[in-house]
C-alpha cells in the first residue's frame, strides 16, 4: 500500500495547472446512458474514482475510448447490462448516478445501494422518493435498489433536503421523461450546473441550473455531444490553502474563479492576498495567518469539502476559531490525526474549536477520507521534520497526481510503497 513522505517547512511557489473536476466529471460520465450516440468529453481528470466509474459503463455495455489528452468518448448504443453490482459500486456512492438515466432511457435499472467514504450518512432514499414521484416501481431488496417503469412522466418533486446527487439523477431522468418535472429545493451547485449544461448539449431541455428550482422539459430522445468539463474547484482550493499556510505565492491555472468566492473570502480573513483573473486565481501569504470561523452548508456557502483544508490551516493560525460541519456528520475523523501532529483541537458535537499552536510535528498519521487525506498533506507541508501519511488510496480517488504538482510548487513530498 502507497504512502506519501513529507519534509516540511518549504514555501510553495510558482504555478499549477488545476485539473477538471471529479465530481462534475462522474455525473457526465453517467449522462452517456441517456443517448445512443457518442459523448466526447474533455479535461477529464485521471483519478481512481474516474476509472471505477469507466469500468463499471464499460460493465454496463458502453464502448468507451481513452486518449493521451484526458478525452473520453462514450457510447451507449447498446446497453446490455443495466445493472452496477455491489463490486464495483462499494468504493464509490456516485455509482448511484446510473439509477436515472438507465431507468428513464430503457425502463429497467438495477444498483446497488453505494460505498465511498465513511463521512456520515448520505441516504439514496431522495433519489427512490423522487423516481417513484415520476412513476417508476421501485423495490429495495438484498441490498440493490431494482427500478422499473414503462415511460417516466413529469412531476413536481419537493426535495426534504439539498442533494446533489439527487438532483443530479433526478434532472437527468427527467430529460427523458414525459412532460414538465420541476425539482425544488435542488442542490446549486457548480457541478449539477456543469451537468445542466452538458445535457442541453445533448439536446435536453433544462431551465434554472444554480437556482433552488430546476424545470426539465422531457423530450423523446438525446444526441451525442463535444463537452468539456469544469475545473475542479475543492483541488484549486485545497492548492490556495497550502500556498496560504507555507507561506508562498502560487497561482492556479484553468480555474474557476467563479466557483470559490466563500473560499477566497475566508483566505482573505485569514490575513492571505488573493487576487482573480478570467481562468486563474493567485495567492499570497507570508504564512502568518490568523484564524477564521467557517461553517459549511450548500452551495453558494462554505463547501464541506474544504472543511478539513481550512481547519488544517486553523492549527497554525494565530488566535482561536470554530468549525462548524451541517453536511455530514462524521466528518471531523481528520481531528485525532491532527492532534497526533500537535493541533489543539475541542470537538462538541458538530464543531470543533481551534486554538492555533506555534508549530506541528511531523508524524505517522492514518488518512480515514479523500479531503481528511488533503488536510493531513497540508499539515504535513508545514510540519517540522517528517510526515509520513498512510492509507493515500483515498487522496487518489480525487487528487490528480497531487505529488507532482506539489514537488513542482517546492514541496518536499514523495510516494513511497
Amino acid at each position: 500500500m502507497d504512502a506519501l513522505l513529507i519534509h516540511g517547512g518549504n514555501p510553495l511557489a510558482g504555478e499549477v495547472r488545476i485539473s477538471g473536476a471529479k465530481n462534475a466529471a462522474l455525473p457526465i460520465l453517467t449522462a452517456s446512458l441517456l443517448s445512443a450516440e457518442p459523448l466526447r468529453l474533455g479535461n477529464v481528470p485521471h483519478l481512481k474514482d474516474i476509472s471505477t466509474m469507466l469500468a463499471l459503463l464499460g460493465h454496463m455495455g458502453e464502448r468507451v475510448t481513452l486518449d493521451d489528452q484526458n478525452h473520453v468518448t462514450l457510447c451507449g448504443e447498446s446497453i446490455p447490462h443495466k445493472e452496477a453490482p455491489y463490486e464495483m459500486v462499494k468504493t464509490m456512492r456516485a455509482a448511484i448516478l446510473v439509477l436515472g438515466p438507465t431507468l428513464a432511457r430503457f425502463g429497467e435499472a438495477r444498483v446497488s445501494l453505494p460505498g465511498g467514504c465513511a463521512i456520515g450518512s448520505r441516504p439514496v432514499d431522495l433519489h427512490v422518493k423522487g423516481l417513484q414521484a415520476m412513476g417508476a416501481d421501485i423495490q429495495i431488496e438484498h441490498g440493490y435498489i431494482h427500478a422499473r417503469c414503462k415511460r417516466l412522466h413529469g412531476a413536481r418533486i419537493v426535495m426534504d433536503m439539498v442533494t446533489v446527487t439527487g438532483t443530479e439523477n433526478l434532472m437527468m431522468a427527467a430529460a427523458l421523461a414525459e412532460g414538465t418535472t420541476i425539482l425544488e429545493n435542488a442542490a446549486r451547485e457548480p457541478e449539477v450546473v456543469d451537468l445542466a449544461r452538458c445535457l442541453i448539449a445533448m439536446g435536453a431541455r433544462i431551465e434554472g441550473a444554480g437556482t433552488d428550482i430546476i424545470t426539465i422539459h422531457g423530450v423523446d430522445t438525446l444526441h451525442g455531444a463535444e463537452y468539456s468539463v469544469m475545473a475542479d474547484r475543492i483541488e484549486t482550493g485545497t492548492f490556495l490553502v497550502a500556498a496560504a499556510m507555507t507561506g508562498g505565492r502560487v497561482r492556479t491555472t484553468h480555474a474557476q474563479p467563479d466557483t470559490l468566492d466563500a473560499v477566497m473570502s475566508k483566505l482573505r480573513d485569514a490575513g492571505a492576498k488573493v487576487e482573480v483573473g478570467s481562468d486563474w486565481i493567485e495567492i499570497e501569504s507570508d504564512g502568518k495567518l490568523q484564524a477564521v470561523d467557517v461553517r459549511t452548508a450548500p452551495h453558494p456557502a462554505f463547501p464541506t469539502d474544504m472543511q478539513a483544508q481550512f481547519m488544517a490551516m486553523n492549527t497554525i493560525a494565530a488566535g482561536a476559531a470554530s468549525v462548524t460541519e451541517t453536511i455530514f456528520e462524521n466528518r471531523f475523523m481528520h481531528v485525532q490525526e491532527l492532534r497526533r501532529m500537535g493541533a489543539n483541537i475541542e470537538v462538541s458535537g458538530h464543531t470543533a474549536l481551534v486554538r492555533g499552536v506555534p508549530r506541528l510535528d511531523g508524524a505517522i498519521v492514518m488518512a480515514t477520507d479523500l479531503r481528511a487525506s488533503a488536510c493531513l498533506v497540508l499539515a504535513g507541508l508545514v510540519a517540522a521534520g517528517e510526515t509520513t501519511i498512510e492509507r493515500i488510496y483515498h487522496l487518489d480517488r480525487g487528487y490528480e497526481r497531487i505529488e507532482e504538482k506539489l514537488t513542482q510548487l517546492g514541496a518536499r513530498i514523495k510516494r513511497v510503497h
